[in-house]
């Protein structure tokens, strides 16, 4: 103790001199600077109470949910873009190219633009044509201000046929996947099977359609389920075209292929699979003992093209190597 003291009483008097000193010492005493302890703990002691903190801040501070409704353009609160992560839309991707979408920009497009190419001079002069729809007569005075008539043959107008450039050529736009399933009509399971089934070929959620009126003969009750559909566009329609031409179409043993008088005039041709070809699938091969024996449906397969009549979607579909057989109906 004695030692520890004559220490301390050393230190303090070469820190601190002592007064009775007259003279000045021959060399200069450092002074010792109060050190910022007290700043220093006061930091840290922030930074701990942060880090234990559960969360730094509220979760409505960060977290931004659109409104579920868009209520009009004039409304305070819009809803952000499609392409915004904090869109309800957003869809994330593409993660990976698809091989026929690529194909289809490389090497269809343009043999479809040279094969449907209009050759026509400079000074080539387009021919009147007649209205298409037809005018009501003067025999009686009632057909004064009446709307036109309808063209002749039916009621529905056709779709034109523009000149072809690059900006028109035929493309796929979507794929509509519908499965009647009669089976539902005793047993709602099989709308459940068959709106599974659906949902892992096409990667949508698939929708149940419901039955419009009570028709005793075919068994339909009004507001049944009777039917699932499901939509599907972009790249993932361009994935489910090739699966069916790439793996499910030649697993078929004896596939003549899409029937030539196939189509609505407008561009949209139709196919189907009976349940046994739906099994071929390979999103229902893999986990095929998954679901009910004897209870997975058929389908029918609606592609959409933006071309205006059967024929040049039928070439479309050709070029991407889906066959047809019997006569062509264009």
């Amino acid at each position: 103790m004695a030692s520890k003291s004559f220490a301390a009483v050393l230190l303090r008097s070469c820190i601190r001199p002592s007064p009775s000193l007259s003279s000045p010492l021959p060399f200069s005493i450092p002074t010792i600077s109060p050190s910022p302890v007290r700043s220093i703990s006061k930091s840290a002691l922030a930074r701990r109470k942060t880090r234990e903190q559960k969360s730094q801040t509220t979760p409505a501070g960060y977290q931004y949910r659109p409104p579920r409704y868009y209520l009009g353009p004039l409304n305070p609160v819009q809803p952000p873009p499609p392409s915004s992560p904090f869109s309800r839309e957003f869809i994330p991707g593409p993660f990976t190219s698809e091989r026929l979408h690529d194909h289809y920009h490389n090497t269809i497009a343009p043999d479809l633009l040279a094969l449907t190419y209009d050759h026509l001079p400079h000074d080539y002069t387009p021919k009147a044509k007649h209205p298409r729809l037809r005018p009501w007569d003067d025999a009686s005075p009632y057909y004064k201000n009446r709307p036109l008539r309808g063209p002749r043959g039916g009621n529905t107008l056709r779709l034109l046929t523009p000149p072809r450039t690059f900006k028109n050529i035929p493309q796929l736009t979507s794929i509509t996947v519908h499965s009647m399933v009669k089976g539902a009509l005793v047993d709602p399971d099989y709308i459940a099977v068959a709106g599974m089934a659906i949902q892992v070929i096409t990667g949508v959620r698939s929708t149940v359609c419901y039955a419009k009126a009570h028709i005793a003969p075919w068994g339909l009750r009004e507001n049944k389920p009777v039917a699932v559909k499901a939509t599907i566009r972009g790249m993932q329609a361009w994935r489910f075209l090739a699966s069916c031409i790439d793996v499910v179409l030649p697993r078929i043993k004896d596939y003549k292929g899409v029937k030539g008088s196939t189509g609505d005039g407008s561009g949209n041709l139709m196919f189907g699979f009976t349940p046994a070809e739906m099994a071929l699938f390979p999103e229902i091969e893999v986990n095929y003992d998954m679901y009910p024996p004897k209870m997975i449906p058929g389908c029918h397969v609606t592609v959409h093209t933006s071309a205006t009549n059967d024929r040049d979607a039928r070439l479309l579909l050709t070029s991407f190597g889906v066959p047809f057989y019997g006569r062509l109906v264009d």
